[in-house]
């Protein structure tokens, strides 16, 4: 008889692998454990209004909705056959398979296939630092953790070590002699510079974006990086603060919202985006199709050739859609949630530029030439 295994099943709560039929379902040993314990000891858990959904990496977070998903997709008391699924429902299960198979190796899909990998490669080569780095970073797992700037002095210590790391030498000099907020904004720009640095290498080797007319590659990325950056930013946030210096630093939300106006504005609409972002649990191969299918967008004002743009961003667009679905089964609805957090980006983007302009005509600060061409006539 053929073995479970070579099914590939997954777990219906958790999407864990399955290691045999439990309670009704493929289902993994921990959920397997979960339910029967839960049925044994008449366990009740403390209610959840909030849908929590339910993965390997977070199934136990929430008891009560992971019971609820156990229900949900048929797990019973009465159904007690352990590790042997009937052959009736093991047999419908491999043919649905094959078919599934199938249908996936079709010549587009193996194109998209091709695509993701690329795209994805192309973003861990070019990006100093990348959601998995930062939540190591941030969840506290690696040997050397961040320096904390939490006030004034804080800053000032990060200032003559960190942040010698992305600011010029020459710059840094020229610098003391100006205020605090004045020394930030700088910093900011000088991280700002080299994401955008990052962006422009990252975009060149998306398939297909160096055949666009130079002209409409400037464009795009002219009015694409500040919403790719903002993206790429929220990696490196929590509800607390955010990580700077390439990992080095991690500077708190409640400092940033303490210095003086305009300046105390800037951070806070980003922070507000970074939750709302985060919580649909992306990865870095998710991200790194979302960002170029940022800068590859076809609406951008005074493109020369629209259509072929338009047909790269389609098979980005395809290519992330396929790819959520079979990276994130249990979230039909992730994609459509995805594309709504572009015109989210754009609204940050918008306020964020004006701000910049206010600080521009009202403070002591001048903008990085690189920058100054992002913002000339963008809004």
């Amino acid at each position: 008889m053929e073995n479970f295994s070579t099914l590939n099943l997954e777990c219906r709560v958790c999407s864990d692998k399955a290691s045999g039929f439990h309670y009704g379902v493929h289902a993994c040993e921990g959920c397997k454990g979960f339910f029967r314990r839960t049925i044994r000891l008449k366990l009740e858990y403390d209610k959840c209004e909030r849908n929590c959904r339910i993965q390997k990496k977070n199934r136990n977070k929430c008891q009560y909705c992971r019971f609820h998903k156990c229900l949900s997709v048929g797990m019973s008391h009465n159904a007690i056959r352990f590790g042997r699924m009937p052959q009736a429902e093991k047999l419908k299960l491999k043919e649905k398979s094959k078919m599934v198979a199938k249908e996936e190796e079709t010549p587009q899909k193996a194109d998209h296939k091709i695509l993701v990998r690329q795209i994805h490669e192309a973003y861990m080569k070019n990006f100093n630092m990348n959601k998995a780095k930062a939540r190591v970073i941030l969840t506290g797992r690696n040997s050397n953790p961040p320096f904390i700037i939490h006030d004034m002095e804080t800053f000032q210590q990060a200032e003559k070590t960190i942040a010698r790391q992305v600011v010029p030498a020459l710059a840094c000099g020229e610098l003391q002699q100006r205020e605090a907020e004045a020394r930030l904004f700088y910093c900011c720009q000088s991280t700002s510079v080299e994401t955008v640095t990052e962006l422009t290498e990252f975009a060149k080797a998306v398939p297909g974006f160096q055949s666009l007319d130079l002209n409409d590659q400037v464009t795009l990325l002219k009015y694409g990086v500040y919403e790719a950056l903002f993206t790429l930013l929220a990696s490196c946030m929590n509800k607390d603060g955010l990580l700077v210096a390439r990992g080095g630093g991690f500077i708190t939300r409640e400092f940033l919202k303490s210095l003086r106006r305009p300046f105390g504005d800037m951070m806070e609409p980003k922070f507000q985006f970074a939750t709302r972002f985060n919580s649909l649990e992306l990865d870095d191969s998710d991200l790194a199709l979302f960002v170029a299918a940022i800068i590859c967008c076809g609406d951008r004002p005074g493109l020369v050739n629209v259509a072929s743009v338009e047909e790269l961003q389609e098979n980005i667009i395809q290519a992330l859609r396929l790819h959520l679905l079979s990276n994130h089964p249990d979230d039909a609805f992730l994609f459509p949630r995805l594309l709504q957090k572009l015109a989210d980006l754009r609204e940050l983007v918008t306020e964020h530029a004006q701000l910049v302009q206010d600080i521009k005509t009202s403070e002591d600060t001048s903008l990085h030439p690189l920058l100054q061409e992002i913002y000339r006539d963008m809004y």
